[in-house]
């Protein structure tokens, strides 16, 4: 019977792993298998969309072969890819089947583009059309747009998890390719802050010269945790202009990573994040927790809620946070605890333990161990004379305080 049991127990745990391998992918991985879309797999690591993917439980992408990839990489920045690409990830699961059975046809379905709020309007819905003859068609949703891509063949599935297909041609929504794409230099923080709502943060960044650490860090990559004005304002907030400027440097440093890390990204982090404060002598960095959609951080003194993006744009990205960061190298110290002082003999007499109870007869008599004491001349350690003693020395230091306090004699 115990046997079964065993058997039973094995096989429900193999059962609920390979349950928990259906629920995962990594869109990377799979397409390292299909040498064709290697254009299109190196620029989801780019624009860090692959993130993204990884964390979404039901999703289509629609890949493009490297011919195709080429042509359109060659001719735009790295944020308007992103953005065209994430058009090409669809928040729902099509395989080649369900494509072919689209009621009335033709339906409108949302993609990453729009999912993340860069998209303008309705910009980042697609139409899927399945047309005569067999062939399905994908454009922009937007009116008057035309389908100038069709499904050309299935590549991978994970049923009801992730499809992957291919299409002819990129979907180009209207304005897409013609979006603005500063370079990095052109990226005004402080414009970019107080319009968020941060303009404590950002004043703190002036005055303090961090602003230029902020600047030259852009093009390489950035990614800025900015703090709210009311976060400024919340309680137990300690008193920052009390800080060094080494510290104030520090603690503004702490609030940004060199690197570009948009949310999708923040998802998968399992590793601590280093900051711009990060170095030799402390590690100044921060822990990452996800619960569904949400990001938090925690510096080790506390806690804050990642907002949606206020700016993306490879390779920079700027959140408002709920919370100042505060780095447990600065505000995490316990103050050290006073040293213990040695023991100190007492003056009085220590107490003596009595042994155990011995029989009458073994115990000696007092009046045959010793005479018995002068009348006159009873030691002054002995019991009786001991409260008498104690009280004297109170009554003593007491009259003494007293006389300290009013200059006496």
């Amino acid at each position: 019977m115990m046997g079964v049991l065993h058997t039973l127990s094995l096989f429900l745990f193999m059962l609920s792993l390979v349950a928990i391998a259906a629920n995962a992918h990594n869109i990377t991985a799979i397409l390292e298998g299909f040498p064709d879309y290697s254009v299109y797999n190196s620029f989801l690591t780019q624009t860090k969309l692959a993130d993204e993917i990884n964390t979404r439980e039901t999703i289509t992408c629609l890949v493009l072969n490297n011919g195709a990839m080429s042509t359109l990489t060659a001719k735009h920045p790295l944020s308007v890819v992103k953005n065209l690409l994430s058009l090409h990830v669809l928040l729902d699961y099509y395989d080649p089947q369900k494509l072919h059975q689209i009621s009335k046809g033709t339906t409108l379905t949302t993609t990453l583009y729009q999912a993340t709020g860069n998209a303008p309007g309705n910009l980042g819905f697609v139409n899927i059309t399945d047309l005569q003859g067999g062939k399905v068609g994908f454009g922009s949703a937007i009116p008057g747009s035309k389908l100038d891509s069709s499904y050309t063949k299935s590549v991978k599935q994970i049923p009801y998890n992730i499809s992957i297909l291919e299409i002819s041609a990129p979907i180009i929504a209207p304005g897409i390719l013609t979006a603005p794409a500063p370079s990095a230099s052109d990226v005004n923080i402080t414009g970019l802050l107080e319009k968020a709502g941060c303009k404590t943060f950002a004043s703190l960044l002036i005055s303090s010269g961090v602003l230029k650490t902020y600047e030259s860090a852009l093009d390489k990559g950035l990614t800025i945790f900015a703090p709210s004005d009311e976060a400024f304002k919340a309680e137990g907030v300690p008193d920052l202009s009390k800080l060094t400027n080494a510290d104030q440097v520090s603690l503004l440093e702490y609030h940004a990573s060199p690197e570009y890390k948009p949310k999708g990204t923040l998802k998968t982090v399992k590793d601590p994040v280093s900051t711009l404060a990060t170095n030799g002598a402390g590690k100044f960095d921060l822990t990452v927790t996800t619960a569904g959609d949400s990001v938090t951080l925690h510096t080790g003194v506390g806690s804050s809620r990642v907002a949606e993006a206020v700016y993306d744009s490879p390779p920079f990205v700027l959140f408002t946070v709920d919370n100042v960061l505060l780095p447990s190298e600065l505000f995490g110290k316990s103050p050290s605890p006073a040293p213990v002082p040695e023991p100190v003999s007492s003056p009085s007499p220590t107490p003596s333990v009595s042994p155990s109870p011995s029989p009458v007869s073994e115990a000696p008599s007092p009046l045959t161990a010793s005479p018995p004491a002068p009348p006159t001349d009873t030691p002054g350690g002995s019991p009786v004379d001991a409260p008498a003693g104690s009280s004297e020395n109170s009554t003593s230091d007491n009259a003494a305080g007293h006389c300290w306090l009013e200059r006496c004699d």
